[in-house]
């Protein structure tokens, strides 16, 4: 019913990869008005046509568009957005996949959030409902994160969503080979030196 709709998704957000499954599901829910699935992970995928928040300039000025360093700034993080697959809003910012060509191929994809002030960090999980899912734990009412991950977890297993594991000490916490936040730093900073400003 929504495999055209879902091609499009992985065209635009993804490069045409395939879609991890668990995306795929989160999307469909979605798409079907399902509420669920966001409130427990505190994501909404963009719809299509919704510009990658690396690319987003609509919130400067002209004058703020003009400058050399703010234009610095924003090539290089058109430069990520190679990189820098996001497919959802949470509350911090975005969450998405890092596909960066150096990264080993024989593991799932990294799973990473951009904040409001455009700062990286990975998250734990081979997958992006695992990695939602470690996040959410610490805001829950259960101050234990191992049990509020837990908890999620067989929640999201009872709405038809099991993760690999329900065990919070056993999320994949592996980083990335290529740092995403420092990478931004020298993709900026390059930029930065083609236009004189160093």
């Amino acid at each position: 019913m929504y495999d055209e709709r879902l091609a499009e998704f992985s065209r635009e957000r993804l490069d045409g990869r395939p879609m991890p499954d668990d995306l795929r599901v989160l999307l469909v829910a979605q798409w079907d008005g399902r509420t669920d699935f966001t409130r427990l992970l505190d994501l909404e995928f963009f719809e299509a046509g919704e510009v990658h928040p690396l690319l987003d300039t609509s919130y400067l000025s002209e004058k703020e568009l003009a400058d050399p360093e703010m234009q610095a700034v924003n090539a290089g993080a058109a430069q990520m957005a190679k990189y820098a697959k996001l497919v959802a809003k949470n509350g911090n910012g975005w969450t998405g996949y890092w596909l960066h060509p150096d990264e080993p191929a024989d593991r799932a994809w990294h799973v990473i959030e951009l904040d409001t002030e455009f700062t990286f960090r990975s998250l734990a999980g081979r997958t992006l409902t695992e990695g939602s899912v470690a996040e959410q734990a610490s805001y829950q009412d259960e101050s234990d994160e191992r049990i509020a991950f837990t908890q999620l977890a067989a929640e999201l297993a009872g709405l038809g969503l099991p993760l690999n594991t329900q065990d919070y000490d056993a999320l994949d916490d592996a980083e990335c080979t290529v740092d995403p936040e420092e990478l931004m730093g020298k993709l900026i900073e390059a930029e930065r030196e083609k236009r004189g400003l160093r």
